[in-house]
């Protein structure tokens, strides 16, 4: 009997599953979306406060471009990894994927080291000495780093299965998400890089 209900249960999995499977790529969309909508409305709101007046001016930090280059290599070690696998190199994808993983903690430190740096020159987030511009840019780093949290995670657990083999060259949903978001986030720090270094 217990064979029967398996028999019964198994096809509608494997449908299941093809639907998720084909779901997951459009739903990422949705969310990236979602996204920079957040993104646009900060920079917006940037916009408009900074031309209210009481906009202190002050440089970004040195360190923040090497942030902003590790997140470039990031994606360059993601597109190793995305190359790899096509040819079922599965050591070449781990250690794309490794690097990958280890270019973005890189780049988590060397944003907080940025902040450091900018509360030593006496821009802070919030408080009695906090002026909008500093706390704009906190805002908006800090809001980067959360979504880059879930990068990471994606990232930890791409480079497992990729341990465990149990990516293929026909069969490599998960890095190709994996590799859309990062690329993503990259291009989004790229461009709120650009911003924040420009419009002051």
């Amino acid at each position: 009997m217990e064979s029967k209900q398996t028999n019964k249960i198994n096809p509608h999995k494997a449908e299941i599953k093809a639907a998720e499977r084909k779901a997951a790529k459009p739903l990422l969309y949705i969310g990236m979306v979602s996204i920079v909508m957040l993104f646009a409305g900060l920079t917006s709101a940037y916009v408009v406060r900074a031309d209210n007046g009481n906009w202190l001016v002050f440089n970004l930090p040195d360190i923040a471009i090497i942030s902003t280059q590790l997140i470039i290599c990031s994606s360059l070690t993601m597109f190793l990894a995305q190359r790899a696998i096509k040819k079922d190199n599965y050591l070449l994808t781990s250690l794309g994927l490794f690097l990958t993983f280890a270019l973005g903690i890189a780049f988590f430190f060397t944003q907080i080291s940025a902040w450091r740096e900018l509360t030593a020159e006496g821009i802070y987030f919030v408080g009695k000495y906090a002026n909008a511009s500093g706390s704009f840019l906190y805002l908006i780093a800090l809001v980067h780093l959360a979504h880059m949290v879930g990068g990471l995670i994606a990232l930890a657990v791409s480079l497992t299965k990729s341990l465990l083999k149990k990516y293929s060259s026909t069969d490599s949903l998960g890095i190709e998400l994996t590799a859309i978001y990062w690329h993503f986030l990259d291009l989004l720090w790229v461009y709120l890089f650009l911003f924040l270094y420009n419009y002051r």
